[in-house]
């Protein structure tokens, strides 16, 4: 195994600067020197004040197309209940390492970045790295989005996203449409409601027409069904008044295979021509066949790695920046395999196991230089 000491220590160093749904750029900070120093090309891209996705790129003149390793620097909040760890320390306490964003997932971008540094003390025999480092990721993907257009048109090997899997590897992840659903009315007073048109009713309808709604024939071997959830119900302003707007938002999580237009337009139909819909999110399902060579070359270095750990079919039930950067770079393949516990997402007292970190970076040390030709 690997010397991982500068692995925890760059974790620490992150969780440090708190980055709740803002300032990924002073997160930046701590990594783009480490990168520049190392020969990367470091490009700094804000899609408003302080939230900057950046794009670091080594040899990406050679033969094959570079590797592209990528994780999002922001966070959640720490959410209403106290915590027993300093939420920005990186406390440690035996195996785990403590702190807002150690699993979700500022120790894969720690991983992902020292791996990058350690392999330009090598030369590269068959491709270079590109490392995607991404800001409002938890609300939309939001810094993908924006760089997006700037990673179309270019060549692309594989996409590996350091999102919490316990270091599993994971061929993809629902997809994510939300929407609002809204209808309108007339307003009048509440004691005359005859004379008025309510929306909440319009709506309270719709809901119930889409409590049952049941998506064709779209089960995916491994993903399984898609889903629908009613999140919220919003309508009027006083009880004495007749509501003239009603919205409430849905959550659909799709599958490979399904087409959000026509899902959206599967929906407008069953809700009724009353309901008025905008998308929220739009982030398509990702999947890549466990049978692509990549995937099982990516599974044996695990193995390899961690013993334990078992390589076979498995989705995300949460999104991920592939969504939005796999498109953009041409569909190459795209696997989500990070240290950080699944369960410990968003959780209060958040922890990263340390020896998943230590393998973590063992993996993306070897995914580097077996495709990089090192």
């Amino acid at each position: 195994m690997t010397d991982t000491t500068e692995v925890t220590e760059l974790t620490r160093r992150l969780v440090a600067v708190p980055t709740v749904d803002a300032d990924e750029s002073a997160a930046q900070a701590v990594v783009a020197p480490l990168l520049e120093r190392a020969g990367f090309t470091v490009r700094s891209h804000e899609h408003a004040p302080g939230r900057a996705t950046l794009i670091a790129e080594w040899r990406t003149d050679l033969e094959a197309p570079p590797l592209c390793l990528s994780g999002h620097l922001d966070t959640v909040p720490l959410g209403a209940a106290p915590w027993q760890h300093d939420p920005y320390a990186g406390e440690p306490d035996g195996d785990r390492l403590h702190g807002r964003g150690t699993s979700d997932m500022k120790g894969g971008v720690a991983a992902m970045v020292l791996a990058a540094v350690r392999a330009t003390a090598h030369r590269p025999r068959r491709a270079g790295l590109r490392l995607v480092l991404t800001a409002a990721e938890e609300t939309g993907a939001l810094g993908a989005h924006h760089v997006a257009p700037l990673l179309r048109g270019g060549c692309s090997g594989p996409l590996l996203i350091a999102e919490p899997t316990a270091n599993q590897v994971v061929h993809g992840h629902k997809g994510a449409l939300w929407l609002q659903a809204r209808t309108t009315g007339i307003t009048a007073h509440g004691s005359m409601p005859h004379l008025g048109d309510n929306a909440a009713y319009k709506l309270a309808h719709a809901v119930v027409r889409l409590a049952d709604f049941a998506f064709p024939d779209t089960a995916h071997p491994v993903m399984g069904r898609p889903t629908l959830n009613v999140g919220t119900l919003s309508a009027g302003l006083n009880p004495n008044s007749v509501p003239d707007l009603a919205t409430a938002t849905v959550d659909v999580r799709t599958v490979a295979g399904q087409d959000h237009t026509e899902v959206l337009a599967l929906l407008a139909d069953r809700a009724g021509p009353e309901v008025d819909w905008e998308p929220l999110v739009d982030l398509p399902p990702v999947w890549t066949d466990p049978a692509d060579e990549w995937a099982r070359a990516l599974g044996e270095i695990v193995t390899a790695v961690a013993p334990g750990i078992p390589y076979e079919p498995r989705t995300a039930t949460f999104f991920t920046d592939a969504a939005v950067l796999a498109p953009a770079l041409g569909a190459p393949p795209a696997l989500i395999c990070g240290p950080g516990e699944p369960s410990q997402a968003h959780a209060t007292d958040e922890w990263c196991s340390i020896r998943r970190l230590e393998e973590s970076l063992a993996i993306y040390e070897r995914v580097v230089a077996s495709w990089c030709g090192l």
